[in-house]
């Protein structure tokens, strides 16, 4: 029987219409219908390792932090969930990860042997694609390059964990898990003790802290690298002007991390101040690179320095690059404010960079975004003052990192009331869906004026 709405359309018309004319609160749907199913999954009895139903706030948080590639948890990932229940939660990583819109696109590929119009609006929506003629191939460069880097990680890392006495059904287990969310930027770990034992181990922190980098590029810089990897010595000279600002913003990023972390935590006993040079310098590449979106840890953040906790604040509320799996305001956004400044301190008119001109509408988009990054989370931070009794400092911590997709914890969140949980949960899916398809979504109709009112300056500073 076919499903027949108002004006006898029938419900694939209405969707049809409903990706060409809001793409952006379709996508959002769809999110949130994929965030739901995981829910209902992990409420399954079978998925706790206990045999009891997981309570409800406990399976949306979990549900919502794998999806949104988070690794925020109110529950031990390790010893709470069954052998099911983490099957589930890597799944809704690799979700998360590829992207809802990406694996709508396969699966309509799948059914009709092509990509329609349809399609290509919904993935160029999700993984920032600038031309629909773009999508079928950038889809194809996310699937096999997410793919290769998750395997290439296991790899590596499955080889060591045999060396270290892991029977080989853990070893693969592992490695594949770290795998999927180390490129994925979730945090997610498949045991209690997480990373702690293999702190000082650099064949099992270098791989994910990598693997971690490379995931925070995002797609569109991947496929750029791919495309120009035979121009030689102008490799550099052949990327785009994303590129180049998302990797020469990034690298600058944790370069800066690991001095400012490195000098404030490098005598702290409750951290690394005990452990041996080469530790110590490991331990702080690895909290340098973990804030971009990883989530992952080698030591307690609840110990870090107050200090540290604000450079970490700062770090995790920038992120990773657009279309990546990290999360934040985009290093380009923050690297477009940071020209518009220089360019005013000099007094040019253009914000110019690497011989390209930065269109005014991109400055704009750029303070939008920090501006509705910021307000949701000052406007989190109130209400989790007013729903828990923790200070500031942890508070801000949390709300950054849920909002950031980061999942680094001073080890507040499993405590939190179920409100204080619902609150992050809608966080982390405005931090994943992003603040600007989320004012698409709820956007009317683009307004164009064809009278403007004559131009006044007021004064500013």
């Amino acid at each position: 029987m076919t499903v027949r709405w108002r004006r006898g359309r029938t419900l694939s018309e209405w969707a049809d219409q409903a990706a060409r004319e809001y793409p952006a609160r379709l996508a959002m749907a769809v999110f949130a219908a994929v965030v739901a199913i995981f829910t209902l999954l992990l409420s399954l009895p079978f998925a706790t390792a206990s045999g009891e139903r997981a309570p409800f706030a406990d399976a949306l948080f979990t549900a919502t932090s794998a999806v949104c590639i988070t690794g925020l948890t109110v529950v031990d990932t390790g010893s709470y969930w069954s052998d099911f229940g983490r099957v589930v939660i890597l799944t809704g990583i690799k979700v998360g990860g590829l992207g809802v819109m990406t694996i709508a696109s396969l699966l309509g590929l799948a059914v009709s042997k092509r990509i329609g119009l349809t399609q290509r609006l919904l993935t160029a929506s999700e993984v920032k694609a600038s031309k629909l003629g773009d999508v079928g191939t950038l889809l194809r460069i996310i699937i096999l390059t997410a793919t290769a880097i998750e395997v290439a990680i296991a790899l590596v890392l499955l080889p060591r964990f045999l060396v270290l006495g892991h029977d080989l059904g853990e070893a693969v287990w592992h490695s594949v898990f770290y795998g999927i969310s180390a490129f994925n930027n979730a945090g997610f770990v498949p045991t209690t003790d997480g990373l702690a034992p293999y702190a000082a181990d650099w064949l099992v922190v270098v791989p994910i802290g990598v693997g971690v980098f490379i995931g925070s590029l995002g797609f569109p810089v991947i496929h750029n690298l791919l495309q120009t990897r035979g121009s030689g010595r102008r490799w550099f000279a052949s990327w785009s002007l994303h590129s180049k600002l998302t990797i020469t913003t990034s690298v600058a990023l944790v370069a800066a991390a690991m001095v400012l972390i490195g000098a404030l935590e490098w005598s702290n006993e409750r951290t690394m101040g005990s452990q041996d040079f080469w530790h110590r310098l490991l331990t702080v590449f690895f909290t340098a690179v973990n804030p971009r979106s990883g989530g992952f840890s080698t030591v307690d953040a609840g110990a870090l320095r107050q200090e540290t906790w604000l450079v970490t604040d700062a770090l995790m509320f920038v992120g990773g690059g657009s279309a990546s799996t990290a999360g934040g305001i985009r290093v380009t956004t923050l690297a477009v404010m940071l020209l518009a400044i220089l360019a005013e301190a000099r007094g040019d008119r253009d914000i110019d960079v690497f011989g390209r001109r930065i269109p005014r509408d991109t400055l704009r988009l750029a303070i939008a975004v920090v501006f509705m990054g910021a307000t949701a989370v000052l406007v989190s931070c109130i209400a989790l003052l007013q729903l828990t009794d923790h200070d500031l400092g942890p508070v801000l911590f949390e709300v950054i990192s849920a909002f950031a997709t980061v999942g680094l914890s001073t080890g507040i969140t499993p405590g939190l009331p179920d409100a204080a949980k619902y609150w992050l949960c809608a966080l982390m899916y405005v931090g994943r869906v992003g603040l600007i398809s989320l004012l698409g979504a709820l956007a009317l109709r683009d307004r164009r004026r064809i009278v403007r009112f004559p131009e006044e300056r007021p004064i500013v500073g």
